[in-house]
């Protein structure tokens, strides 16, 4: 039998009514692949309504309950894989990759292979060990939906030195977001809490008033009226789970393409819905730290990635043939 690591529940909305119970689950908890969840009902591991469920195929209801058990994962074997990713930059302390959209950062039960460190694994000569086999060279991490700017450990003494700067935010860690609605204020700033979910147990809150305090910056940089979206710059001055998208949440303006969050896909042109492939238009596009062995602050850049830059091609083309 096996040791259940943790339970999860989850409570079915209104936007899931009618989707199989694997979807579902996929969808509220995207750290587990499908293939898993699919695995995990059949041994009996899901109940809905405080009965078991062994068909995925079953569907769920608005408002019912759904409790995930997940075992204690079994030990994995991280393997070199030959995945394409782009290393702007690498020495012997430290390395810097863009994360693609659609990367999981490091494995996971449900997500063994072809993540981000298996792909370091092949591409880096070294890697520091602090994270242990699963996560070495993994200083932070970005959502398997967001792309954009990392760094690497390549050392130990590299990767505390790194935790150090990120825990005392003495890093710079900038994004590009396009959000739902028309954002009014030009620069605001939103300050609240983030916690866990009080059902949701995989999802973050601004809501529960038992979060750790975090703050992000919001700029202006173009709005769509047409279509209701705006761009934006943010600035996050914590490292909370979920940060940007939960406080864009919270003020009404989800990120495009997140549908944990609030995003509402019927409220965007079909051709916008089918760009975004799955990902949430939101790229850490600057990021800036001190370099653990020279002490020299550096900065690093990227361009808009795909699909970030088609979303935001075809806004500027409807806006202009609505004017």
């Amino acid at each position: 039998m096996k040791r259940i690591a943790e339970v999860l529940e989850f409570e079915v909305t209104e936007e899931f009514q009618g989707s199989r119970l694997d979807l579902f689950l996929s969808r509220v908890y995207p750290e587990l692949s499908r293939t898993y969840l699919k695995k995990l009902i059949g041994e009996g591991l899901v109940y809905v309504e405080g009965e078991e469920v062994r068909k995925p195929s079953r569907k769920v209801k608005g408002g019912e309950r759904v409790v995930l058990q997940v075992p204690e994962p079994e030990p994995l074997e991280v393997k070199p894989e030959n995945i394409p990713i782009e290393i702007l930059y690498e020495d012997r302390d430290v390395a810097v990759v863009v994360k693609p959209c659609g990367l999981v950062v490091h494995p996971s039960p449900g997500h063994t292979s072809g993540t981000l460190v298996n792909a370091l694994l092949y591409h880096l000569k070294d890697l520091s060990s602090i994270g242990g086999r699963e996560r070495p060279g993994i200083v932070h991490r970005l959502d398997k939906e967001t792309a954009g700017l990392m760094v690497i450990a390549k050392n130990d003494e590299a990767h505390r030195h790194l935790v150090s700067q990120f825990a005392s935010r003495r890093t710079e860690k900038l994004y590009r977001v396009l959000v739902q609605g028309v954002v009014g204020k030009d620069n605001f700033t939103v300050e609240l809490p983030v916690g866990r979910h009080p059902v949701h147990r995989k999802k973050f809150s601004a809501l529960t008033g038992r979060g750790k305090p975090a703050k992000s910056e919001f700029w202006t940089l173009e709005r769509f009226t047409g279509a209701g979206v705006t761009l934006l710059r943010a600035r996050i001055y914590t490292g909370r789970t979920h940060q940007i998208r939960v406080h864009l949440s919270a003020v009404g303006h989800p990120v495009l393409g997140d549908r944990v969050y609030g995003f509402r896909r019927r409220a965007l042109p079909p051709r916008l819905n089918s760009l975004m492939g799955g990902c949430n238009m939101l790229v850490a596009y600057r990021l800036g730290f001190l370099h653990p062995k020279s002490g020299r602050y550096v900065v690093f850049e990227i361009e808009d990635p795909e699909p970030f830059r088609s979303v935001l091609h075809s806004l500027r083309e409807l806006e202009g043939s609505l004017r």
